[in-house]
């Protein structure tokens, strides 16, 4: 079988094979003498027309463009991204353009813009009327990324505004720092007489030609004279460097003229600061002020070394945690220093006032709803806000110290125990405590945010709004919903307070009554489940049932339910199945009223004529209905069963029984 399958394959592929050859010689003939067609190849402008308008009048063109040589840098059809390019990103520019020379090797002095591959962000690829096709001309182009107002103050370096930026610095790389052209010092000497007298008057005398310029010059632009930074520490301002430096004709000039920690004391007063509390910052204490101070000049006020916050993060990096709910001071007005003291305080952790004193500042109104209630949570009466808050951010809402259930469980760690059940309340289970208390005060001593029903409708509308036309179970009806439920967890269904079973008895002790003496009880009573048969809340039925009639019975016994429906049902069944029995026990086998025989003989009476022919005259008391009939539904008018034996069939009793008179 598999040979001739192979041989069929090798014929149909030589058939396929002949009409390709066939097809090509069809193609390569010309057709009534016509010439053979082939492509021709079109100028990519005869399309993109648009492209000549826009780039070939322009100053300085890309080689490509200029030669229409497209192809050198596009594919035509396409391979590597949407503009169909031979290379992606820099290593299409580098097919052309020498990548040694810009040392992208390095770790460090590589522009940033050329280090993601982009050389696009500064140069137009096709052209541009700017130098070296740059896609804006000068210091316009840097402003592009670099912000223009710190280079546009008041007064600006003479340099850069003759020359522009590139007069400083190397557009694609350096081995100094910020891409300098050359080490700090001596590039500004370049143009700085460093040996001029003028240029030492200037500086006091001070041999600043060997120094770091920008300790007190801002080498861009200023709003003060000769450059000099935005804040100044009064001894640069006025010149007088010796009021810290020794002597200009020193041997050591820019030695300090007292010991580091008390250089500063010599002006600033130290009780001052001091006095403003016994808790210390520690660079103050230990006299350490170029921690946070810079001696000469800063862009920062207060001659900080870095801006607010980011000084204090330098140190305390753990208040600096990416957090969803970061504190608004912290990140908006004075940042730390809304809150701390930068030197001395009262209090510990440098607060500038009390704890809560300190957070009512901002939170008034929080204070004041909280005290308008009767009673308030102990933290927050204490003033003890960060008891539950984290004051510098969160990643939890109202910058709530943890999930709020473990805040809270920090002092109620009773209750976190008594939570560990096996049906657990939604609000709880998610740690939302908040959900049902608040957490600074209420006039109640739970702190709950509503009271009774109420509180538990914000979240169970429809289990806790009576209906008018309903009965409702008097618990509920009464709004007393913990009457029977757990508000937080339980290891009983439906969080209640115990079992359904005793829960109910303990109100229904009729019932419990009746239960006691019985000596058959109904499956859903001994399991304790009365919840299927009744509704414990309301019901537009008698008894709170969860059904009306059979419909409640049969939605378990779901097949006597499939017999009624198609087959000729019962009449007591169909209607009604207490007419014969009880729903929660009784003395009687499968819960009937009474024993079978008086029971059938209620509708069907046992001295009728019929009644007696139809059973041969036996006595009703000696007949079980039951080994015949169907009590509740059958195919038969007689409500017979399905399997008769057969002389019962055929009504031949006697073949089996003597029949006595």
């Amino acid at each position: 079988m598999m040979s001739n399958n192979t041989g069929m394959i090798r014929t149909l592929l030589g058939v396929a094979l002949l009409l390709c050859g066939l097809l090509a010689v069809q193609l390569a003939v010309p057709v009534d003498g016509a010439a053979a067609r082939k492509f021709k190849q079109k100028e990519c402008l005869d399309c993109h027309s648009d492209f000549s308008a826009t780039y070939q009048t322009l100053k300085n063109q890309h080689p490509g463009v200029k030669n229409n040589s497209c192809q050198d840098c596009h594919l035509s059809h396409g391979i590597v991204g949407k503009l169909l390019l031979v290379e992606g990103g820099n290593d299409l520019c580098f097919l052309c353009h020498d990548k040694q020379g810009f040392n992208l090797d390095q770790v460090t002095g590589v522009h940033s813009a050329l280090r993601r591959g982009k050389c696009v962000t500064c140069h137009d690829p096709h052209g541009s009327d700017a130098d070296a096709m740059l896609v804006a001309q000068g210091e316009e182009l840097c402003f592009q990324c670099h912000e223009r107002k710190d280079y546009t103050k008041k007064v600006v370096h003479g340099i850069i505004r003759e020359e522009g930026c590139r007069a400083c610095h190397d557009p694609h790389y350096s081995e100094q720092p910020q891409l300098l052209m050359t080490e700090p010092e001596s590039l500004c000497l370049s143009c700085h007489d460093g040996d001029s007298s003028a240029f030492a008057a200037a500086h006091g005398d001070y041999p600043v030609a060997t120094a770091s310029c920008t300790t007190c010059h801002d080498p861009h632009s200023s709003d003060n004279a000769a450059l000099l930074k935005a804040s100044l520490h009064s001894p640069v301002a006025e010149a007088e460097c010796s009021a810290c430096h020794n002597d200009a004709t020193d041997a050591e000039p820019f030695g300090l003229n007292s010991a580091a920690d008390e250089l500063c004391l010599n002006c600033h007063d130290n009780a001052g600061m001091a006095g403003e509390g016994p808790v210390g910052h520690a660079p103050f204490v230990d006299g350490s002020c170029l921690s946070c101070h810079d001696p000469h000049s800063s862009q920062q006020p207060s001659l900080l070394v870095a801006e607010g916050n980011e000084l204090c993060f330098s140190c305390h990096a753990d208040t600096n945690r990416k957090v969803m709910f970061p504190h608004a001071p912290i990140t908006d007005g004075d940042g730390c220093l809304s809150c701390h003291a930068p030197h001395s305080a009262q209090l510990s952790g440098l607060l500038n006032e009390a704890e809560g004193d300190l957070c009512f500042q901002c939170h008034s109104d929080v204070k004041d709803a909280a005290e308008a209630n009767s009673v308030m949570h102990s933290p927050f009466e204490g003033e003890m806000c960060t008891s539950c808050h984290n004051p510098h951010g969160s990643s939890a809402k109202y910058l709530f110290a943890g999930r709020p259930d473990t805040v809270c469980y920090s002092c109620h760690s009773d209750a976190e125990g008594e939570f560990e059940r096996s049906q657990v309340h939604q609000p709880v289970r998610n740690g939302q405590c908040t959900a049902c208390h608040f957490g600074h005060g209420a006039d109640n001593a739970q702190l709950l945010k509503a009271e009774g029903e109420q509180l538990c409708a914000t979240c169970h509308e429809t289990n806790t709004t009576p209906d008018a036309t309903a009965t409702a179970h008097f618990p509920f009806a009464e709004g007393m919903c913990l009457t029977c439920h757990d508000p937080h967890a339980s290891d009983n269904k439906g969080i209640t307070t115990q079992t359904q079973k005793v829960l109910c008895l303990d109100c229904h002790s009729d019932i419990e009554a009746s239960l006691v003496a019985a000596k058959v009880q109904h499956q859903p009573v001994t399991a304790g489940d009365c919840s299927s048969c009744h509704n414990p809340h309301q019901s537009k039925l008698n008894t709170l049932l969860q059904a009306a009639g059979p419909d409640l019975c049969l939605s378990c016994h779901d097949g006597l339910k499939t017999r009624m429906a198609e087959d000729q049902a019962h009449s007591p069944a169909a209607r009604d199945c207490l007419r014969c029995h009880q729903p929660h026990a009784g003395e009687v086998g499968r819960l009937l009223n009474q024993p079978l025989q008086p029971l059938c003989g209620e509708c069907h009476e046992a001295d009728d004529a019929n009644f007696k022919a139809a059973h041969l005259d036996i006595a009703a008391t000696e007949m079980d209905c039951m080994s015949c009939h169907d009590p509740h539904a059958s195919k038969d008018a007689k409500f017979f069963k399905p399997v008769m034996h057969a002389p019962f069939a055929a009504r031949s009793c006697e073949s089996c029984h003597a029949i006595e008179n």
